[in-house]
């Protein structure tokens, strides 16, 4: 379907809409990975507790979520402390979420998804002795280029940069010259992956004299979404109507989405590689493991960790944190069981672009980007 520009507050709410409605999990409860016992290796400031809100996705969603989730508790157990956890199910658990974080004396908050933004941001103005990390959001609910909150700390990543890697490999990697994307909703943070991924295809077609195709995506906020971020029936068919046009290779951007591509790719018969997103698939989703290319992968693991740690020592900076290629704080995961399938010389080209963006050689242009 085609989706015209939607402002982000409206998209905000729309994505928590989506979400089904029910009670929050009381902090420490529900079905998530087990914590790491907290064995104290580094001492932390007195009364220091880290605590974390998930968006509706929950713990175990298999990305980004999860991923917060498991850096902010390899954090707590460094310090021999137990982290304060809730999951939100609906939009309407957010407030109360954040609120019930408070009662239980949390000094660091971590809420994960820019679902959250907008509470979060309500939280921290009430509550400035409070330290807030905000992952994948730059807390600017204003558009005005500022954070809306002195007490927070945004975690966001120039995905675009990681996108682009994977748009080349996608490029050079086709035999039919046509790669394809899709996303759940056109935000910024979903785009981005888009954006880049075409960016990358048009970087191999400029080097190779090539002109392998990206369906699904034109640009800006123009192209093919599934309007949410659910593996239901619109995401089968945003994912046929890419496949349909003879692609093989394939970019579901938007959390759980790629699960409707599998059968898709099943059922058309022809051999469609799939990349992943925020996490590496091919790990968190077994199942994946034939189908997974690469992912275009969010460190927000070791960005959460590296938060609470500096806060757990009394050395945190409510700076924003950007990730990139450069320091790490996004790439793309190894090739796994396409790695007998890529030409070794295609990977040495991925390499030296990964090199060249870093150094400022090649440019790649986002929201992000200085």
């Amino acid at each position: 379907m085609r989706v015209n520009k939607t402002i982000k507050l409206t998209a905000v709410a729309a994505v928590a809409a989506l979400a089904l409605a029910a009670c929050a999990e009381a902090p420490g409860d529900g079905a998530t990975s087990a914590a790491p016992t907290p064995v104290q290796t580094v001492k932390p400031v007195d009364g220091f507790k880290p605590c974390i809100v998930s968006d509706a996705g929950g713990f175990d969603d298999k990305s980004f979520n999860q991923l917060s989730f498991e850096g902010l508790q390899k954090a707590a157990a460094e310090f021999g402390v137990k982290a304060g956890e809730v999951q939100s199910k609906s939009d309407a658990d957010f407030k109360p979420n954040l609120d019930s974080l408070l009662t239980a004396n949390c000094s660091l908050i971590t809420s994960v998804g820019f679902a959250l933004s907008a509470a979060t941001v309500e939280a921290a103005k009430a509550n400035p002795d409070v330290q807030y990390v905000l992952v994948d959001d730059a807390a600017d609910n204003d558009f005005d280029g500022k954070k809306d909150a002195e007490n927070i700390k945004p975690l966001v990543y120039d995905t675009a940069q990681a996108a682009f890697l994977a748009g080349y490999l996608a490029a050079g990697y086709s035999k039919a010259g046509k790669v394809g994307t899709y996303g759940g909703m056109p935000f910024p943070t979903v785009t981005i992956f888009m954006d880049g991924f075409k960016q990358g295809v048009e970087h191999y077609n400029k080097v190779k004299s090539a002109n392998v195709q990206v369906i699904g995506f034109e640009g800006g906020d123009k192209g093919t979404f599934t309007g949410g971020f659910e593996n239901n029936q619109k995401a089968r068919e945003a994912a046929d109507s890419i496949i349909n046009q003879g692609v093989d290779v394939l970019l579901p951007v938007g959390g759980p989405i790629y699960q409707a591509a599998l059968p898709a790719i099943d059922d058309s018969g022809r051999e469609i590689a799939i990349i992943g997103v925020d996490a590496d698939v091919f790990k968190t989703d077994p199942k994946t493991e034939k189908y997974i290319l690469t992912s275009i992968e969010k460190k927000m693991d070791q960005s959460v960790y590296d938060s609470v740690m500096t806060a757990g020592k009394g050395e945190f900076s409510f700076d924003a944190y950007v990730g990139t290629l450069a320091n790490a704080g996004v790439g793309i995961a190894p090739l796994h069981n396409f790695e007998s399938k890529v030409d070794a010389t295609l990977v040495a080209e991925v390499d030296a672009l990964k090199a060249q963006i870093i150094s400022g050689e090649v440019k790649v242009t986002s929201y992000l980007a200085k």
